[in-house]
């Protein structure tokens, strides 16, 4: 059931459309799963209306398929997607850190190097949800310092399909272990200034798990046929 605060204003359909959005956002709704309205209104204790309306919402944003008389479906990935999403990421980012190495603050390199230590942290203790957590954060902080305001846009439609992919490959692969390194790569060309080591570094982050996927695929989908 949905946790009301009684100081949030918001229309319940937003905080209904939210809800349902994270949870298939972090698996905690599976996908393919049938999005039963009356099932899902029981569970967060509303009425089947804003449940509609959100299921709506999320069909607009590809994250439900509507199959006409058989219902509503999270939708489902493929390992073809995945390496889509990250070719994209690859050249966004890429572009991010070369801008990052000339534009970051000192406060903001600070953040990071403070953001990549909570990682390393996070991939010590086995901790998956504070990995996903510094992770994004991480790489959202390189975005941020971009100053590049078209880039940051176009990068932020991208965020919840990243989303979705980390809980998905984290949960998958022992791919944390090497990631330490990975930043660090990028963390110390930034630091340096070298526009084209943090490109250079952020592209050789993003390819080592585009290959791992590409190879090996996901647990649960085929490897790619395609790459």
């Amino acid at each position: 059931m949905l946790n009301f605060d009684i100081q949030n204003h918001r229309p319940l359909r937003e905080m209904v459309y939210e809800e349902l959005k994270m949870q298939i956002l972090t698996g905690a709704i599976i996908p393919g799963t049938r999005m039963m309205e009356v099932e899902l209104a029981e569970q967060m204790g509303v009425s089947r209306t804003p449940i509609r309306e959100a299921i709506r919402k999320l069909e607009k944003e590809g994250l439900v398929t509507i199959r006409p008389r058989r219902g509503a479906y999270a939708s489902s990935i493929n390992t073809d997607d995945m390496l889509d999403i990250l070719e994209v990421r690859q050249n966004m980012e890429g572009l991010a850190a070369y801008f990052a190495a000339s534009r970051m603050t000192p406060d903001q390199l600070d953040e990071l190097k403070a953001l990549s230590a909570k990682y390393n942290e996070a991939v010590l203790d086995g901790d998956m949800e504070a990995m996903i957590e510094f992770d994004t954060k991480f790489h959202r902080a390189i975005v941020d310092s971009c100053n590049n305001k078209i880039l940051v846009q176009m990068i932020e439609q991208l965020q919840e399909l990243v989303l979705r992919f980390r809980y998905i490959y984290y949960d998958s692969f022992k791919r944390a272990e090497n990631m330490p390194e990975e930043h660090q790569a990028i963390v110390d060309a930034i630091t340096r200034g070298d526009e084209d080591a943090a490109r250079s570094a952020a592209d050789v982050h993003i390819d080592r798990l585009k290959t791992l996927i590409a190879t090996e695929g996901v647990p649960g989908f085929p490897p790619s046929e395609t790459r």
